[in-house]
């Protein structure tokens, strides 16, 4: 059976795997405190629909209470250890199945899906900064196939020990500024996570799609580039990687072999 992934923008995607739809930081928003969408239409309803959302950390562009509230009744969501204290907003979240996770845990979705947690190297806190603390994550759905996603992150050491082998790796590959600080892939260190994970697939995300109002002009290479980039960095560094450079809303279905 096909895995079939949705890149909805920014880090946004939908995973189907055996009949099970997997949502990844759900963020439905046109404009975002200073960010605003400058690419891609909103996902349409549809994209609304998930047997579960993965948050990987609490930053409001990851965690996006108003858009965790458009999921349907009964949706279960995984979100980091300590993001109920964190995030009030989400206690008023009851028609969701809201789990806390940490790196380490199993959690079976049904329909013979796992999510697999693991670590990220990334500043997890929600900010501004508060008192309460979460780790950064980043998860793999195994059902016919072991997809990464890879959240916010940098490179650390053990990255391919904890991902484990995995058929395709939904990797971050920009920001939504001008500049990219400690915890962050750029184009670069994306092509290199990629050789080290050594997927089949890959599809870049995280770039793109917000931008902060009022800086247009300001290296707008930094915005549109970075697909290509990795696509031409990933070709010389991981040469036997696919690399599927989605459009928003734009979909890939992969034929895993077992």
């Amino acid at each position: 059976m096909p895995v079939e992934i949705t890149w909805w923008g920014h880090a946004t995607c939908t995973v189907e795997d055996s009949d099970v739809r997997v949502l990844t930081d759900p963020l439905f928003a046109r404009r975002l405190a200073h960010l605003r969408r400058r690419r891609g239409a909103l996902p349409p309803p549809t994209a609304w629909h998930a047997d579960v959302a993965l948050v990987s950390h609490l930053h409001a562009d990851h965690l996006h209470v108003p858009s965790l509230a458009r999921l349907e009744r009964g949706t279960r969501l995984l979100v980091p250890r300590g993001a109920l204290r964190a995030v009030p907003g989400l206690r008023r979240l009851g028609h969701l199945r809201i789990t806390e996770v940490t790196p380490g845990d199993r959690v079976e979705v049904g329909g013979g899906v796992v999510v697999l947690v693991v670590p990220a190297h990334h500043d997890g806190r929600r900010l501004p900064v508060g008192r309460h603390r979460s780790p950064a994550l980043g998860y793999v759905v195994e059902g016919e196939a072991r997809t990464y996603f890879a959240g916010d992150t940098g490179l650390f050491d053990t990255m391919a020990e904890e991902v484990g082998p995995v058929d395709a790796a939904l990797l971050p590959v920009g920001g939504w500024g001008p500049y990219l600080g400690e915890g962050h892939l750029d184009a670069g260190g994306a092509a290199q996570a990629l050789a080290r994970l050594a997927p089949g697939f890959a599809v870049p995300v995280h770039y793109g799609t917000y931008w902060p109002i009022g800086m247009d002009a300001v290296r707008p290479h930094e915005f549109h580039a970075p697909g290509d980039e990795f696509v031409r960095l990933a070709a010389r560094r991981a040469p036997g990687v696919a690399v599927r450079r989605l459009g928003h809303g734009e979909s890939v279905r992969l034929e895993v072999a077992r």
